[in-house]
């Protein structure tokens, strides 16, 4: 049913595209001919507006893979330098908040684990909508922020790292066996502003799976038992990605996007002094706008990222005002 979905909606933009295409078309040559340069324009904007229309719509086309179509859980975490890259993590988890609202997408806190002065170590959030994952995942490897420190009081300049990685939330229909012997369970006291219950009783789960060393916890639930049931999702979630990515990687293993991603491999740079600038390192595209970016404004990036993923080739798009 999700497919067919899919594939109606894919069509039904496809033809809606023809019909306003033709129109506009027809509107604007008429216009011509009377002479009318209001509606010439009317006619302009219209049509550059469905070209953006169908630019979207020819990369969410690319949206073909097994877990494109699924929500999708955004892990965030601080690199070295103490509150300044917490403080990058916490606004990366707002920018990642913000785009999954502006895109229509339901958005659940997950694990929260708050800094020492500012900011937070690490934090998943779970973005519920159609192609979520399959938008999303391009975002994974590392964020580099450069700006003059709010926490230093000698104002200078910093530079701050932070990793994301995206994994698809799994589908109740695939199995993916766990045997309890690969696991470690440690449960202990949720951290955050809580209540009565939640900072008093053991109820955070943390699991680790000693085969692939893949730790996944949650605490935003009140019981333990909640919480070890929504873990060992995000553990098959995490499984179900490594499996999905071992067989992109043996599909294509020359392509550059198909790097590790780790410490080193930075995908996009966010410079806000001396000027304003956020640029993908992958694909080129630029923005001269980083507050509009930090506020979730990145569809250009995740499209142009996708279209590379997808083809293999650097796509020109147009950069972001």
């Amino acid at each position: 049913m999700r497919e067919r979905r899919r594939l109606d909606e894919a069509i039904a933009a496809t033809r809606a595209i023809e019909i306003e295409l033709d129109d506009n078309v027809g509107l604007y040559a008429l216009a011509e001919e009377e002479g009318d340069t209001g509606m010439v324009e009317d006619a302009i904007v219209a049509l550059a507006d469905l070209a953006t229309r169908a630019e979207r719509d020819k990369v969410a086309a690319l949206l073909a893979g097994e877990a494109d179509g699924n929500d999708t859980y955004i892990e965030i975490n601080a690199g070295a330098g103490g509150t300044e890259s917490q403080d990058w993590a916490e606004m990366l988890s707002r920018m990642y908040t913000r785009w999954g609202e502006r895109s229509g997408m339901k958005v659940e806190l997950i694990d929260h684990h708050s800094g020492e002065q500012a900011g937070i170590k690490s934090a998943t959030i779970m973005l519920k909508g159609l192609n979520a994952y399959g938008w999303a995942k391009t975002e994974s490897g590392v964020h580099r922020l450069v700006r003059i420190s709010p926490y230093d009081s000698s104002a200078r300049r910093h530079t701050s790292f932070a990793s994301v990685w995206v994994y698809p939330v799994v589908d109740e229909n695939i199995d993916i066996e766990v045997q309890e012997k690969d696991l470690r369970i440690d449960t202990y006291r949720s951290s955050g502003a809580g209540g009565q219950h939640v900072n008093t009783t053991d109820s955070a789960v943390r699991i680790t799976h000693i085969p692939t060393n893949i730790v996944v916890a949650c605490q935003n639930q009140r019981s333990q038992h909640k919480n070890r049931a929504e873990a060992m999702r995000q553990l098959k979630a995490r499984l179900y990605e490594r499996e999905l990515q071992r067989r992109e990687v043996e599909a294509n293993a020359t392509a550059a996007s198909k790097t590790d991603i780790g410490w080193g491999h930075q995908i996009r740079s966010y410079v806000l002094q001396p000027y304003q600038l956020v640029k993908d390192l992958r694909t080129g595209v630029i923005s001269t706008a980083p507050g509009d970016v930090l506020d979730g404004a990145l569809d250009p990036f995740m499209a142009a990222a996708l279209s590379q993923r997808v083809t293999g080739e650097k796509v020109d798009v147009a950069d972001v005002e």
